[in-house]
C-alpha cells in the first residue's frame, strides 16, 4: 500500500501498466483526514499534455515506477477531472471510482495532490465537503523562498500517422468484340471450248460415237479459322507517394500572470 512517506518516490515515478508505460506521474491526491495517498495523475496524451486520473489503491512502488493493473486505453479514457483546480469534488471522486471498479467503501475521503516538494499537511476542506486538496505543487511560496515561479504552458505541435483508408487492385475479365479482315479465295466453275483440230482428234474420238456422259468438277473454297492464345501484356501494381499540406491546429494553453498589490498600498499610504 501507497503510504504519505512514498509520496516523494511516487511523485518522481513513471507508471507503468498492464500493457507497458502509461506516461509521468504528474501529481498525487491524497486524503484529507488521513492524509493517505488515493490518486494520482499521469500525463497521457501526445507530449503528456493530459494528465489522467489513476486510483492508488492497488498500486505499488518497483525499481522508481509506479505499478498499476491497468492498461493504457483504461487510464486515457478515464473521467476528465481539472488536475489544476486543486482538489476533487465527491461526484468526481465517485465518478473516478466507478469508473475504475473501485467499492465506494474501499476509500476514506478523497485524495489531495502532492507535488514533488511535498508540504502543507493538515490543511483540509471545510467540514462536510469531502473533498480533495492540493499539497505543495509549485516551487515557490509558503514552503520555499521569498519567490514566486510564474509558468506558462507551451504548445508543443507533433504528427502521428493513422490509417486513412484502403486501397484494392482487383482484377476481373471483361468481353469484347474484336474485328479483323481476312483474305479469303474460292473456285468458280468456268466451261472452255475447243473446236476438234488433228492435234486432240484421237481424244476427240475416244469412246462410242453416241453416249450419255456426265463430268464431275470439285470446287474448292477458304473459310477463316479463328484461334486464340493468352499473352502477357502488362504489370499492374499500387503504389503510395507522400504528399504534404499545411494544416492548421488550434488548442488552448494557460498561463500565469502574477499581480502585485504593492502599488495600491503606497496609493493608500499617500493619501
Amino acid at each position: 500500500m501507497i503510504s504519505y512517506q512514498d509520496l516523494d518516490r511516487v511523485a518522481d515515478s513513471t507508471a507503468v501498466g498492464t500493457d507497458g508505460k502509461l506516461g509521468k506521474v504528474s501529481q498525487v491526491y491524497v486524503d484529507d483526514r488521513s492524509n493517505r495517498p488515493e490518486w494520482a495523475t499521469v500525463q497521457t496524451g501526445m507530449f503528456g499534455t493530459k494528465e489522467s486520473f489513476v486510483p492508488l489503491a492497488e498500486a505499488r512502488l518497483a525499481d522508481g515506477s509506479l505499478e498499476l493493473p491497468y492498461d493504457k486505453e483504461k487510464v486515457k479514457n478515464a473521467p476528465r477531472v481539472g488536475a489544476d483546480q486543486g482538489h476533487v469534488s465527491e461526484s468526481e471522486e465517485s465518478e473516478l471510482y466507478r469508473y475504475y471498479g473501485i467499492p465506494r467503501g474501499e476509500a476514506q475521503r478523497p485524495g489531495a495532490p502532492v507535488g514533488r516538494t511535498g508540504g502543507e499537511r493538515g490543511r483540509g476542506s471545510p467540514a462536510g465537503e469531502q473533498r480533495s486538496r492540493p499539497v505543495g505543487r509549485d516551487t515557490s511560496g509558503p514552503t520555499t523562498d521569498e519567490a514566486m515561479t510564474r509558468s506558462e504552458e507551451r504548445l508543443r505541435v507533433g504528427t502521428e500517422s493513422v490509417e486513412s483508408g484502403k486501397a484494392h487492385l482487383r482484377k476481373h475479365v471483361v468481353t469484347e468484340n474484336v474485328t479483323r479482315t481476312v483474305p479469303v479465295s474460292h473456285e468458280e466453275v468456268r466451261v472452255e471450248r475447243e473446236p476438234v483440230t488433228e492435234a486432240n482428234r484421237d481424244r476427240a474420238l475416244r469412246g462410242p460415237a453416241i453416249s450419255e456422259e456426265e463430268h464431275e468438277v470439285t470446287l474448292h473454297e477458304e473459310r477463316p479459322v479463328v484461334e486464340k492464345e493468352t499473352v502477357p501484356v502488362e504489370r499492374v501494381r499500387l503504389d503510395t507517394e507522400t504528399v504534404t499540406e499545411q494544416q492548421e491546429v488550434s488548442e488552448q494553453v494557460r498561463k500565469e500572470r502574477i499581480d502585485s498589490d504593492a502599488d495600491d498600498t503606497r496609493r493608500r499610504r499617500g493619501r
